[in-house]
C-alpha cells in the first residue's frame, strides 16, 4: 500500500515559506536563501509523489531555485518578486489535494436513487444543451455519518475520469487571518485548471456554519469567498465541468446563503435491507458465505439503525471471529521474522451464522431513531 505523504509535505512547505518571508522581511539575506532551496526541495519530493501533477510541482521547485539564485547575487532577498510566493502557493497547497479514486458506481451498494440523483445532474451539466437549461452547480449531501457520503464522491470522480479534490474542512481553515480564504480561492483556482473537476468538501458545516453575532471576521472572509466561488462555478460557454459536492452530517447548522448555492439537497440515508444485502456481499466476497442467510443478516442491521460503515465494520468483526477459532495460536507468529511470515498462509473457512453473532454483540451504531426523524424533518423542508 503506497503511503500518501503530500499533506505532510505540503504542511512542511507552507511553514518553511513563512519562514522565508520573515527572513525576507528582516533582511536575512542567508536564512532567505536557506528557506527558499528549503521550499524547492519540498516540492520536489512533493513532485515525486505525485506523478500526474509532477511537472507543474517541478516548475515551481525551479521558481524557488530561482529565487534563493537571486537572493546570492543581489544580495537582498526584498528585491526578489516570485510567482512561487504569494496566491500562487495555495494554488500548489491546493493541487497536493487532488486524489485518485477506483472506486466506479458499481462499487456502491445500494443508495439506487441517489446515485440516479447524482448521475442525471453530472451528466447535464456535461452535455451540450440550450443556453435555457442551467447545470446545477453543486450537490449537497447530507445524512448520518458513514453512509457513503464520500464514496459516492469518489465515484461521481473516478466514473467521469475526472479530476477529484477531496477536501477536508481542517485542510483549508488556518490559524493566520485570510489564509483560508486564500486556501479556497486557490482550490477553485486549481480545480478551473484541472477541469474537470470534482471538488468534494467533507465536514462542509465547519467552512459554513450559520453567521452569527459572535463570527469571526475570518470566518465571515472565508464565507464570503466561499459563495463568491460557488456563484462563479459553472461557466457553461467554457466547456469546463467543475462540480461542487459538499457533505455534511448536521445541515441544520449551514448558513442559508451557504444553503442557498446548493438547491439539489440529497438525503444519503441508511440502507435498506436489500442494500444491506449488497454491502454484506461486497465486505464478504472473497469468502464462502453459502451457509449463511443474508436476507436474515441483512433485516438485522436494518432493525439495528446501521450505516455502511456499520455493516463494513460488522463483517470485518464477523470475519476476525472466524479467523482466531481456525489460527489460535497466531500471535505467536509474531515471534518471526517477516520473510518467514511470507512463506505461510493464513488459515480460513467459509463465513458461519455464530461469527455474525459474535459481531452483532460488538457493533453497535451511534445513530438513534431520534437522529433519523431530525434528518426526515430537514428532509421534509428544504431537501430533494
Amino acid at each position: 500500500m503506497k503511503v500518501d505523504l503530500t499533506g505532510a509535505l505540503n504542511s512542511m512547505l507552507q511553514k518553511t515559506i513563512k519562514e522565508y518571508r520573515a527572513a525576507d522581511e528582516c533582511g536575512d539575506t542567508r536564512s532567505a536563501r536557506t528557506k527558499a532551496l528549503e521550499c524547492a526541495g519540498l516540492l520536489e519530493q512533493i513532485a515525486q509523489s505525485s506523478p500526474g501533477q509532477r511537472e507543474i510541482y517541478m516548475k515551481r521547485a525551479q521558481e524557488w531555485r530561482a529565487i534563493a539564485g537571486q537572493v546570492e547575487a543581489k544580495g537582498s532577498s526584498k528585491v526578489v518578486e516570485s510567482a512561487g510566493t504569494g496566491e500562487n502557493e495555495f494554488l500548489t497547497y491546493a493541487e497536493s489535494l487532488i486524489a485518485t479514486t477506483p472506486v466506479r458506481w458499481g462499487d456502491i451498494g445500494g443508495l439506487e436513487n441517489v446515485k440516479r440523483l447524482m448521475m442525471e445532474t453530472i451528466v447535464i451539466a456535461g452535455l451540450n444543451k440550450p443556453d435555457s437549461i442551467k447545470p446545477w452547480k453543486g450537490i449537497l449531501l447530507f445524512g448520518p455519518p458513514g453512509t457513503g457520503k464520500t464514496l459516492l464522491a469518489a465515484a461521481a470522480a473516478g466514473s467521469l475520469n475526472a479530476t477529484f479534490f477531496d477536501v477536508k474542512a481542517d485542510r483549508v481553515l488556518s490559524k493566520y487571518f485570510g489564509e483560508s480564504s486564500k486556501m479556497v480561492s486557490g482550490l477553485y483556482a486549481a480545480a478551473r485548471v484541472h477541469s474537470p473537476s470534482i471538488v468534494f468538501v467533507d465536514e462542509f458545516d465547519a467552512l459554513s456554519q450559520s453567521r452569527g453575532g459572535d463570527t469571526s471576521e475570518a470566518t465571515r472572509k472565508l464565507l464570503s469567498t466561499l459563495l463568491t466561488e460557488l456563484d462563479g462555478l459553472q461557466d457553461k460557454k467554457s466547456g469546463q465541468l467543475l462540480l461542487t459536492l459538499a457533505a455534511t452530517n448536521t445541515p441544520w447548522d449551514l448558513d442559508p446563503a451557504v444553503l442557498s448555492r446548493f438547491p439539489r439537497r440529497i438525503y444519503v440515508t441508511l440502507p435498506d435491507p436489500e442494500a444491506c444485502c449488497e454491502i454484506l456481499k461486497i465486505h464478504t466476497k472473497d469468502l464462502d458465505c453459502s451457509s449463511l442467510d443474508l436476507g436474515a443478516l441483512g433485516a438485522r442491521c436494518v432493525e439495528n439503525l446501521y450505516s455502511g460503515r456499520d455493516i463494513q465494520n460488522l463483517c470485518q468483526q464477523a470475519i476476525w471471529h472466524m479467523i482466531r477459532e481456525e489460527n489460535t495460536n497466531l500471535h505467536h507468529l509474531a515471534e518471526l521474522p517477516f520473510d518467514e511470515l511470507k512463506e505461510r498462509s493464513l488459515k480460513v473457512r467459509g463465513l458461519r451464522a455464530a461469527d455474525f453473532e459474535d459481531a452483532f454483540e460488538k457493533i453497535r451504531s451511534p445513530i438513534t431513531r431520534s437522529d433519523l426523524e431530525r434528518y426526515d424533518e430537514w428532509m421534509e423542508k428544504f431537501g430533494e
